[in-house]
Formats: structure tokens, sequence, C-alpha cells
């Protein structure tokens, strides 16, 4: 009997996932952009005996840092959340040169499968929220209001 189902385990799906911040949980977000890990590449030309042009690729450095971009149902009250506490902090404070961890946090995006164990983590590192834009406000829409956040990052890396 021939066999049709050449796929040994079911693939992820980007369904069940959530987000964690310096251990704290962040909640009511409903995706995730961004996660991409990349090599630069470098390229250089040379000229062969009879003139004829070569064109090379090759891998320069790894390129560590990038932004993330979670959506999120947007919160009542900002006095009360963690995220534009963290934001605001920002905006009016800086960030001193003396101590370049404090605002910069590390976290984790966590994809589960249908029976809700863990099948993969991604971890950012020293990031730190640029950019918090509220959704359209359409008097003929249904929509819930949500807010799109943009991360700074330098290190991502998938762990599992």
């Amino acid at each position: 009997m021939a066999q049709f189902n050449l796929i040994k385990n079911d693939p992820l799906t980007t369904t069940n996932f959530f987000v964690e911040i310096d251990g704290a949980y962040v909640t009511n977000v409903t995706s995730i952009d961004g996660l991409s890990v990349e090599i630069e590449v470098a390229d250089f030309n040379e000229r062969t005996k009879g003139a004829q042009l070569v064109q090379h690729k090759v891998m320069s450095k790894p390129k560590w840092n990038g932004e993330l971009t979670m959506k999120r149902v947007a919160p009542l009250n900002v006095a009360d959340d963690d995220i534009w506490k963290w934001f605001n902090d920002l905006r009016t404070k800086g960030m001193g040169v003396q101590n370049r961890n404090k605002p910069r946090r590390h976290g984790s995006i966590v994809v589960y499968d249908s029976a809700l164990s863990e099948t993969a983590r991604w971890n950012f590192y020293d990031a730190w929220p640029s950019k918090i834009e509220f959704a359209s406000l359409e008097a003929s829409a249904n929509d819930v209001a949500t807010e799109t956040i943009t991360l700074q990052y330098e290190k991502l890396e998938r762990k599992k």
C-alpha cells in the first residue's frame, strides 16, 4: 500500500502563543511580527584576465539587533499598564549613560501546539519600546481597539 502521509510531525501553528517581558506576561496580544534572524551579506566584484565580470556574495556578520512589532487589545487605563509605564518613563527620563541596562528588558515569545505543550521559543534581549500606535478609529466599524507596540532589541535567538 502506498504511503501518502509523508510528514512525521504536524506543523507549528501561529495561534497559541504568549509574550513574557522580564518575567511578567503581556496579556491580550493578538499578533507578533519581526521574528527574524539574519546573516548580513557582503558583495564584491572582480575581473578575470579577459575583463569578464565575476560577482561574489559572501557571509559578512550575524545581524543581532532588530525590532519586534506586537499588536494587542488596547488597555483601558494606561496608568495601570506596565508597557505604557515603561514607554512613558523612557520618553520623559531617557536612558542614562551610567546604567544602560536599567530601562532595557529581556523577554520571550513562546509558541504552543494544540495540546498546549511548548514547541518553540524566541528570546530577545536588551529591548525597549520605541513606539506605541493606537489603531484607527472608525464610527462604522465593529472592532476592538488595538495598539501596536514596536520593541527595539539587541539580540534575538530561537532556543527551541
